[in-house]
């Protein structure tokens, strides 16, 4: 599943009149980035969920073998919208993807996909503050020796994961982030991390649009290899 049904309001008057993942990076829309790396991967089936300017992702993807996830009426937040696409996405566990982020280096939900193992309930790609460009703040977890995580430390989470859904079901209220499930999670031992390859830019505010295409520039961009 990509994310790509939120308001945006960080970026400012750029999502004034169009949806954040419909903002360029290196003349490719961020959801175009985003689906590039789930196709790749062999995700299938791809849902895209849609709140925010949702006729112009709709139209955008229109022809695409994208399944759409509506939101239009009300915003779930990741969990809930989670929870809410998961007719469409079949059995879990899943793959689920940010539309905010650029990337380089290996496919990050093949990793994810290889690492994955019997027992986890989600398995969170990371990468260290140091390498994570344009982000704003602290790190988001520690990893142990076992590759458990707890919250607080020097790792930041970049967007992509699998997770098993089915705890979604125990979350009484309709919208709500995917934090709840990884807290009810992180209590039984069962959120494990893995540490991504190559780079990372967040690109959730307007100098993250710079950052990112200054990284595909030094780095090469994944697209032109694609």
């Amino acid at each position: 599943m990509i994310f790509a049904a939120g308001l945006g309001t960080r970026m400012g008057a750029l999502t004034a009149n169009r949806p954040k993942p419909l903002l360029t990076v290196a003349g490719r829309t961020l959801l175009d980035r985003a689906l590039a790396v789930a196709e790749a991967a062999g995700a299938d089936p791809v849902v895209v969920n849609v709140h925010h300017h949702a006729d112009q992702i709709r139209a955008h993807l229109e022809g695409r073998a994208v399944r759409i996830a509506d939101e239009t009426a009300t915003l779930l937040e990741t969990g809930g919208g989670l929870r809410a696409a998961r007719p469409l996405l079949g059995p879990g566990p899943v793959w689920t993807l940010n539309s905010d982020a650029v990337w380089t280096g290996p496919n990050p939900l093949r990793r994810l996909a290889a690492a994955w193992r019997p027992g986890m309930e989600a398995l969170l790609l990371l990468v260290p503050l140091s390498r994570a460009r344009a982000h704003r703040g602290s790190g988001d977890f520690a990893i142990g020796a076992d590759g458990r995580l707890v919250r607080g430390g020097g790792f930041v989470y970049t967007g992509a994961q699998i997770v098993r859904p089915e705890g979604l079901d125990r979350i009484p209220e309709a919208a709500f982030s995917l934090n709840r499930l990884w807290d009810a999670a992180l209590g039984r031992g069962g959120v494990f991390g893995l540490v991504h390859a190559g780079e990372w830019c967040d690109v959730g505010r307007p100098e993250g649009l710079e950052a990112a295409e200054t990284l595909l520039r030094r780095e090469g961009d994944p697209a032109d290899v694609a």
